[in-house]
């Protein structure tokens, strides 16, 4: 018979034993306590050497989940500094005024959250108490991502302190008069408050890591030194499930961002029931955030059951503890004494002994309330701990009860996150439950009251010394004064104007040789933050390896493979380019933290990123709308763009369509630029709106979202004449004219204008050539560098005709007195240059290219979806003949000629 304690032979092949005799004697006394003991006794004997293991540097991996318990015991929490007892009635008033704000809100409709700030309300006193750093202090101050869905409870904080009133309180969700709280938190619409929008569950902890991790890099580059900023995020464990929320765990550990927390409420419930109703959910992300390396301190349990566990003497209670799915624990919370007692403690006959030593007043406490995410105790210790950890960053898992202190109505019941209002007697309750000097009378015709000690109060005097003592009011956005930044000399511009010769040249190419200029400039050079998702060399880029290097906080710890060649790959810890690999949403985030560093941190950045544009605004929209609610600035480069320009990538990376998503973005001034001095004229007009000398009344708060195309193409020199810049900016230039382009047709000939975007002038171009020599019909070309600047500025002119003003529409006056039809033509699909078509006074037609990519050449993917000179020149006579200015059998001879 084999000996269960003897080494196999596969396992000395794999691990050779310098000990058999010693690993046998370990084995026989495992062997032993768990049939003296019981495995129970052996599994948690073998925790807690793993625990010591992993506590003394010993190089085993590590437990991915701990028992269901606290990670600080009771007699390792810290005294908690300054006064609990005035804490508390603060904490009782900021309840009490968020659901009384929503609740009044109700009776018009706009909704709001009530259950989720009374689940989180002791996360948020604890950490504006004592640790969470403001900004008129030394340094930025701490960064707060606060969870949308408790936005009333910080707004009845900022009433409490003074910084808002009453009418305030009473047009939550009601904006329009113009004293009015948004939903959520919205830097764009309260911009001295909030810093950061979260409420698009998931891209808070995504753009928390990356925030983190855009202040190391800022300090490592010595841009500024903002080592002492803390990065807070506060988070559903609902909003868990978002891929986004667990997209950048392991670049967080990666980077040891031990200046990075994670409060996560796991209040057990999303929006319609269980997170985990058949699970638990808290286990679930301990392990999930350990295994991608992060320290996890759980608060779970508060002191009541500290007797309970004292009681446990054979570890009954802990293995019931991790048995009981989420849902049953949400159960036990509206059940009475006699049921927990009959399936929690009934369950095991050591727990039914237990029970008996407790009362059922004692039962209800555990079960109904004691959480140690509603203890300031237990929540203090926590943070003081994640605070404390270095090398890694600290996920704090704090349970609670969703709709705690609202009453038997709200806590733990499924429908509480869509429950919008408490009734009077539901109020009195409230009242009485948190022991506020609220009187009956103070219900005027059934309104609830809003409650406030004073000004002069023990608890408002509290709250606010606090706060000083921590550097000023929190969450606080400040936008110090910045001076301009310079505006970089005008050669790195003027050396586009004479075009590329017979070289031909990419936009693509065109606008990374811009970046390289632009980033010499001795005044802003180090200010750009070029963020590319690992396709560098795709774009060109691979050239500012060695000049810029990537951004690594260990430098570079190995000889690249290339060192001998002269692009070789630089990583650096002061590295200015920051290559994020395969993460459009982990670049965008990158984005996002720069873009609004000028208040962030007070310093202006210019980030610039570059992608596949196929792969920009379908794919992370929702942070390109984040992006401008954060009120953040830059350049973002759809490159390899257009529907027909990437030669057999096919469909899913055929861009068609992203200027029609970036249209919907209001903050978006979005250009599709046809030549290299184009965008040289966009990049200037950039850089001063949004970081220079400013117009009076112009927004810089904009970021710009230029298209640019992998196609070599000639790169003309750039016309001579008055207001092209303007016309380049504004959105359309009149490019040339039959008679400039050197093309001869008869007197009289019929005329028509050409309008193109982007790659497609190159096609109108050849068909003015075709008009003209094969057709006898003369045509302008212009270049439409922006049809949504066009449309936007015709909207405006709209509202303007509204309000009483005259004013034509940019469009209108640069076409006056174009003769003949228009026809305009893209790289995208036709609604892109539809959207002007109302404000042309003359006859419009467009061609695009609509319907799905494919993979094939340029020519025959242009041909396919009917956008090429050819299909542009039979479009065009057709226009032509419904006129009668051409011959109908015209359109049919050249549709046969060109094989159409």
């Amino acid at each position: 018979m084999t000996d269960p304690n003897a080494i196999q032979p596969s396992e000395l092949d794999q691990l050779p034993d310098r000990d058999p005799e010693e690993t046998a004697e370990w084995r026989a006394s495992l062997d032993a306590v768990a049939r003296a003991a019981g495995p129970h006794r052996a599994a948690y004997l073998m925790r807690r050497t793993l625990e010591r293991a992993e506590g003394t540097g010993v190089a085993l991996p590590k437990l991915l989940e701990t028992d269901y318990v606290n990670s600080i015991p009771t007699a390792a929490e810290p005294a908690v500094p300054g006064d609990e007892a005035l804490e508390a009635r603060i904490t009782a008033w900021n309840r009490w005024n968020a659901a009384a704000m929503v609740t009044r809100g109700s009776k018009y409709g706009v909704g709001g959250h009530i259950a989720t700030f009374a689940s989180a309300a002791w996360l948020y006193e604890t950490g504006f108490n004592h640790f969470f750093h403001g900004k008129e202090g030394d340094g930025s101050g701490d960064q707060l991502y606060i969870q949308g869905h408790a936005s009333p409870g910080i707004y009845a904080r900022a009433f409490l302190d003074g910084r808002l009133t009453e009418q305030h309180l009473d047009h939550f969700r009601q904006e329009a008069g113009g004293n009015g709280l948004p939903s959520y938190p919205h830097p764009r619409r309260l911009p001295w408050l909030w810093e950061f929008p979260t409420v698009s569950m998931g891209l808070g902890p995504l753009s928390a890591i990356y925030q983190a991790r855009f202040n190391r890099y800022l300090t490592n580059r010595g841009i500024k030194d903002v080592s002492s900023s803390h990065v807070w995020a506060f988070l559903g464990d609902g909003e868990m499930d978002e891929p986004e929320s667990t997209a950048a765990l392991a670049l967080a550990s990666r980077e040891g961002l031990d200046n990075l927390t994670f409060v996560i409420n796991c209040n057990l419930q999303r929006l319609d029931g269980p997170v985990r109703a058949n699970f638990k959910i808290v286990q679930e992300l301990e392990a999930q955030f350990r295994g991608a390396g992060w320290n996890v301190v759980k608060s779970l349990w508060g002191t009541a059951w500290d007797e309970l566990f004292q009681l446990d003497t054979t570890g009954a209670l802990l293995r019931r503890l991790r048995q009981v799915p989420d849902a049953q624990v949400q159960t036990y919370q509206t059940r009475d004494a006699a049921y927990i007692r009959q399936d929690f403690f009934g369950a095991d006959p050591a727990l039914a002994e237990m029970a008996k030593l407790l009362s059922d007043d004692k039962i209800v406490e555990c079960f109904h309330f004691s959480r140690g995410g509603h203890e300031a105790r237990k929540v203090y210790a926590a943070y003081k701990a994640a605070l404390e950890h270095k090398g890694a960053p600290t996920v704090i898992l704090a349970q609670t009860v969703k709709g705690h202190t609202l009453g038997d109505g709200f806590a733990s019941k499924n429908a509480n996150h869509q429950m919008k209002k408490l009734t009077v007697d539901e109020f009195k309750a409230m009242r009485d439950r948190l022991d506020l000097p609220i009187k009956d009378s103070d219900f005027a015709d059934g309104q609830v009251p809003y409650g406030h000690p004073g000004a002069g109060s023990p608890e408002v005097r509290y709250l606010q010394e606090r706060r000083a003592a921590l550097g000023g009011p929190a969450p606080a956005r400040r936008v110090h004064p910045l001076a301009p930044l310079p505006a970089p000399a005008d050669k790195a511009f003027a050396s586009f104007d004479k075009g590329s010769g017979t070289q031909n040249v990419a936009t693509t190419m065109a606008f990374v040789r811009l970046v390289k200029d632009l980033v010499r400039d001795k005044e802003t050079g180090r200010r750009w933050v070029p963020i590319v998702p690992d396709e560098a060399r795709t774009f060109g880029m691979e050239s500012l390896f060695p000049s810029l290097g990537i951004y690594s906080p260990k430098g570079q710890t190995y000889e690249p493979v290339d060192r001998d060649q002269l692009m070789y790959y630089k990583e650096a810890k002061n590295g200015q380019i920051l290559n994020e690999g395969i993460t459009e949403a982990g670049s965008m985030a990158d984005f996002i933290a720069a873009s609004s560093s000028y208040a962030t941190h007070g310093e202006a950045m210019i980030p610039f990123y570059i992608f596949y544009s196929m792969f920009g605004w379908q794919r992370t929209a929702d942070q390109m709308w984040q992006l401008g609610d954060q009120l953040g600035r830059g350049f973002l480069v759809g490159a390899t763009a257009g529907r027909t320009t990437l030669t057999g990538e096919g469909l899913q990376h055929a861009d068609g369509h992203s200027p029609v998503i970036a249209a919907t973005n209001p903050a978006a001034l979005s250009y599709d630029p046809a030549f290299a001095y184009e965008i040289a004229v966009v990049v200037k007009e950039g850089l001063r709106r949004m970081y220079g000398e400013a117009a009076e009344g112009e927004d810089q708060n904009v970021f710009y979202y230029l298209t640019v195309y992998n196609e070599p193409l000639p790169q003309p020199a750039k016309p001579s004449g008055l207001g092209i810049d303007e016309g380049i900016v504004k959105g359309l230039y009149r490019f040339n004219t039959a008679e400039s382009a050197g093309l001869s047709a008869p007197a009289n000939a019929p005329r028509i204008q050409l309008l193109g975007s982007g790659t497609a002038i190159h096609w109108a171009l050849t068909a003015q050539r075709l008009l003209a020599e094969e057709w006898g019909v003369a045509a302008d070309v212009w270049s439409a560098t922006s049809w949504t600047e066009l449309r936007r500025d015709a909207l405006e002119a709209d509202a303007a005709l509204l309000r009483g003003e005259e004013r034509v529409p940019y469009v209108r006056q640069a076409l006056q007195g174009a003769e003949g039809p228009v026809l305009a033509v893209s790289d995208y699909m036709r609604q892109v240059p539809d959207q002007i078509a109302q404000w042309v006074e003359q006859d419009w037609s467009s061609l695009g290219a609509d319907g799905f990519g494919l993979s094939d050449t340029r020519d025959a993917a242009r041909r396919h979806f009917g956008v090429d000179a050819e299909s542009i020149v039979v479009a065009a006579l057709a226009q032509l003949a419904r006129r009668g200015e051409v011959k109908a059998s015209a359109v049919k001879e050249a549709r046969e000629k060109y094989g159409l």
